[in-house]
Parts: C-alpha cells; structure tokens; sequence
C-alpha cells in the first residue's frame, strides 16, 4: 500500500508523536509498503523534501501562524493533490484540518486519524468541536489514551499507549541515585513540581541526583541548581544509569518501565489526572500531584526496595508486550476493516 501522513512535526524534530510515527513507518515499511509524511519544515535548513530512514518526507513552506495559514496549507496540497490521489490510505495525527477540504474532493479516499494527547486545561470548545468533526470524517480513529473518550466523546475504533523497543543486553549498571526527567520544560510536564520536591529532598539526601533532559522557557530556572541537556532522541540510556524516571507522558512512561524503572508522574488539572489514572498501567506507576507528596514517596521508596521491585516488575511485564509490530498491526486492521 502508499500511505500518507499527515503530521505537525516529524524527524529530526524530537517528541513522542514524532517517534510514534517514525516507528510505525519503520514497520510498515519492513512489510513492504510506501510511506510518506507530509509535515511543517519547522526550522530554516530543512530540506522541502528527502528520505529519512526509508520514509520520505515532504515538509510544508514555513507559514505563519494565524487565521490565513490555514488556507495556505490547503493551497499548497491542491497544487500537490497528487500526493493524496496517489495513496492508498491517507492517515492525519491530529492535524484532520490539513486534510478537511479534500475529505469532499476525494469522499472515497479511506482517511483515518489518531489522537494524540490534548490541547491544554480547560478545554476550549473550539478544539473539542474540531476534535469530534475530525473524528465524524475520518473512517476510522485510534486514540492514544482512554482519557481522549471521555473528556472529548470519542469513539475510538482502537485505544493505544504507545510501544517500546527493549534492551537487547541484560546488563546491569550501577543506578546513580537521583532521578532523570525527560520532556518539554514547561507548564503541561510539570517540571516545576519535581524541581520543587528535589529541593526538599535534598534536606533529607543531600546527594539526591537530578539530570535534566530537554528544553523550553523554564530551562534557566530550573537549571540553577541541577544538570541539565539538550533534548535527545534516545533516552533509554538515561533510564539506564538513573534509579527513578520523573516522567508523565505515556511514551517516556513505557520507556522507563521497559528499563524497569519506577516512575513518578505527576497532574495537575483534571485532565491531566485522568490521563493517568485511566491508563492500564496506572498501579504501576506513582501518581502525584505535589512537590510534598513526591518528596515523601521517594522517602519511601528508598526505604522500601521490595515495595519498589515488586511494581516495577509488574510494570515490565505488561511493558514487555507492547511492541511496535503490534502497534502497526493496529494500524493495519484498522485500515482494512
């Protein structure tokens, strides 16, 4: 099959949906078939078009953003409409809007969408009204979290947290003790609150470790008083040498637990909360909404090791069978059902 995606970002930008889509293609293409990305070139040196890794990529002029971009973007697939005459199976990430006018001009091309994450806390009725037309015009839909049915309607064909690639060596480092946070430093991850509970438990562990990695507005202020990294596309090796995973976000939470890590995550709206404790694996993991509270859970912890084996044992357990074959073959089922 040809199939096109449509996606904001994509390699070599780094986040989970860019990763979620990079493994899919890599499956898919393994099976034979031909896959595309249309996506943003959302940095000046980009090329407008080239193969990553057996995928090829189409990216987007640079548009400004504002009510016009929109209509930039559809003018642009029209004078490039044989990209999506040309495909089997036209699937969106999130962005059902590149495609809405063509739903009409091409009403028998199959077009799936999956549901990534939300768009912040309180939701607008804007994105939930956009959310469920997405869902109305699309043939079919997987939702990356059972959240997504409940806080936007959603009737998900098929309901994902993401996969993992486990380590192919059993070798066991020596743990650093401290903690590693991976993802965006910003409000939606919460890095504020785990900076703040490393400050108190630094008044009972003065050595408590705390390695940053990623990038975003609260960078220099949390960066004062701990390590931090540039954004990476890899993160298990950090998983690797740290005793606990400071993660909230459904891919760096599989990650973490495929290297048997226990992971703290952390809300702080309603959604958020939901986002976790809805996910399977939520007993597997240690869900906070304070700076006390994780202070006090890592105190713990630390003091109760079998406690802390026994969950991240379960937590591999289930981890270990979430692969990207068997994510792909959602995607397949879903497109030939």
């Amino acid at each position: 099959m040809k199939i096109l995606f449509f996606s904001r970002l994509y390699s070599p930008h780094i986040g989970g949906v860019e990763k979620h889509l990079a493994k899919v293609s890599e499956v898919l293409i393994q099976k034979g078939h031909k896959v595309t990305v249309i996506t943003e070139k959302y940095a000046a040196g980009l090329k407008s078009k080239e193969i990553i890794e057996g995928v090829e990529v189409i990216r987007l002029p640079h548009f400004k953003e504002g009510k016009s971009k929109k209509f930039k973007i559809w003018k642009w697939l029209w004078k490039n409409s044989y990209l999506i005459s040309d495909a089997d199976i036209v699937h969106c990430h999130d962005v059902f809007f590149w495609y809405f006018p063509f739903r009409f001009i091409y009403p028998f091309k199959k077009v799936f969408t999956t549901f990534h994450g939300y768009e912040g806390f309180p939701l607008k009725l804007k994105d939930v009204v956009i959310h469920k037309l997405s869902e109305k015009l699309s043939m079919g839909n997987i939702c990356i979290g059972d959240f997504i049915s409940k806080w936007y309607g959603t009737k998900p064909n098929f309901v994902s947290y993401g996969a993992v690639d486990l380590s192919k060596t059993e070798k066991k480092e020596k743990r650093i003790s401290g903690a590693v946070f991976i993802g965006r430093l910003d409000e939606q991850t919460g890095i504020l609150t785990y900076s703040q509970a490393v400050e108190l438990l630094r008044k009972k562990i003065p050595d408590f470790k705390f390695l940053i990695i990623g990038d975003g507005k609260f960078k220099n202020k949390v960066g004062k008083k701990n390590k931090v990294l540039d954004a990476v596309g890899n993160a298990t090796k950090y998983f690797k040498n740290y005793e606990y995973a400071f993660v909230s976000r459904y891919l760096s939470i599989l990650e973490a637990m495929a290297e048997k890590r226990l992971v703290f995550a952390v809300y702080d709206n309603p959604i958020k909360e939901d986002y976790l404790r809805m996910a399977p694996f939520s007993k597997q993991i240690v869900i906070f909404t304070s700076p006390q509270e994780l202070s006090s859970k890592i105190l713990y912890y630390q003091e109760n090791l079998m406690a802390q084996q026994k969950i991240t044992e379960k937590a591999f357990a289930w981890v270990k069978k979430q692969t990207w074959e068997k994510l792909t073959d959602m995607y397949l089922k879903l497109w030939q059902a």
